[in-house]
């Protein structure tokens, strides 16, 4: 008997964002099937989500789920774990990362006091595990330049830039799903 893939979706924040991307992990969890199982936890504090306890959680969710993990996270939850990697060394091995519409935090993105990424922030990135985004053009939440400052600051990423969808991605992750079943396999 096969165990499944584990996904781990992290939401985004704001009021309401946990039952908003709700649909996005549905749509993730139908596109990929049934040799997959999707964790959708509600993150602490989303109105105005706090760093530490964010990533808190995100420690205490990789840990629990183990290696060989699948991470999906949308806007807030996709800028803090990559803060959040960036900052810390994590102990269980990523199958890959895949970030859907993060805001750039720093230097040419949204300035928050305490947030920003560090300059050469790529540096600290794991370099053996895959990394791919995805933006739309026409969303209204994070700007679609802040695609580009990833770009430019993470050369070794694979970037989706979508021409239509908002920031929602119109609750269709399966151009995600495609990649993630092309990276590690299964899917039915």
């Amino acid at each position: 008997m096969s165990m499944t893939k584990q996904v781990l979706f992290l939401q985004g924040g704001g009021a309401g964002a946990y039952d908003e991307d709700k649909a996005l992990a549905e749509s993730l969890r139908l596109a990929l099937g049934s040799a997959y199982t999707i964790h959708y936890p509600a993150m602490p504090g989303e109105d105005d989500p706090e760093y530490e306890l964010w990533w808190r959680e995100i420690e205490w969710e990789l840990q629990a789920l183990g290696d060989d993990l699948v991470l999906v996270a949308h806007s807030v939850g996709a800028f803090i774990f990559l803060k959040f990697i960036v900052e810390h060394s994590i102990e269980t091995r990523l199958a890959g990362i895949f970030l859907i519409a993060p805001p750039f935090i720093g230097d040419g993105g949204w300035n928050l006091e305490g947030m920003a990424l560090p300059p050469a922030f790529a540096a600290n990135l794991p370099k053996d595990i895959p990394l791919f985004l995805y933006h739309a053009r026409d969303d209204e939440v994070v700007p679609f330049a802040h695609f580009a400052l990833y770009r430019q600051s993470l050369p070794q990423a694979i970037f989706r830039p979508l021409d239509a969808g908002g920031h929602q991605l119109n609750n269709d992750l399966s151009q995600v799903a495609a990649d993630i079943k092309d990276l590690v396999g299964g899917g039915n």
